[in-house]
């Protein structure tokens, strides 16, 4: 079976560097005072529009969910990643709860880009049995549209067929975690709409420094 990576391993275990920003983990371990104060700069730096890495929301609570989105779109962001799985646990929210979450965020702006990430087949997840997750991923993918997402995001989807497959039945444009090597036109063909780098940039750069500085 083919695969666009030939060792697509868990990104958090590619060469023992998964990203940290101003020396926090990722999954929100950052508080969201300073995530918000970082958003500000970008979104001030850059001529560009603005989309955010949204996690979870930094909340549980629905109330606590709808004024952290109310913060970022004060600062002016166009569009967020909101993922399913649950940060500090284990395996995805139920597709109730996703679904009820997403509503929060919708109706706090009809102009947000909300794509909505699955982990189903991310976090270690053997991608030759990805085939008999579609099904799965197709009926949230049909649940999150119908409350307001605007994209589906599935990292660690990694083999062509599996990706055409999901690009034939979600009714939402699919965005895909772009490995290394992987062309960008290959994705395009097989009817990718957007394409993510994830931490692969921020892995690369650390193993360069991490060798040149063993070499002083």
């Amino acid at each position: 079976m083919q695969l666009l990576e030939p060792n697509p391993q868990p990104l958090q275990q590619a060469v023992g560097l998964w990203p940290r920003a101003q020396g926090y983990d990722d999954g929100e371990e950052m508080p969201f005072s300073r995530f918000t104060d970082t958003v500000e700069q970008i979104v001030k730096a850059v001529d560009l529009p603005v989309t955010v890495d949204f996690e979870t929301g930094f909340a549980d609570d629905l109330t606590i969910l709808r004024k952290n989105i109310d913060s970022l779109l004060k600062l002016g962001i166009v569009g967020i990643n909101f993922e399913d799985r649950i940060i500090g646990g284990s395996g995805l929210r139920d597709i109730d709860t996703q679904c009820e979450r997403i509503e929060v965020l919708r109706s706090a702006s009809d102009n947000l880009f909300i794509n909505a990430r699955c982990d189903l087949m991310f976090d270690g997840s053997n991608p030759e049995t990805h085939g008999t997750l579609i099904d799965a991923l197709i009926e949230r993918a049909k649940a999150y549209e119908d409350v307001g997402a605007d994209g589906l995001f599935v990292p660690g989807l990694a083999t062509p067929e599996f990706i055409k497959t999901v690009c034939e039945r979600s009714p939402l444009p699919v965005n895909i975690m772009r490995m290394r090597s992987t062309p960008i036109e290959d994705l395009a063909t097989l009817g990718v709409a957007r394409i993510s780098h994830g931490p692969s940039p921020y892995i690369s750069l650390m193993k360069t420094l991490s060798k040149q500085a063993s070499e002083v």
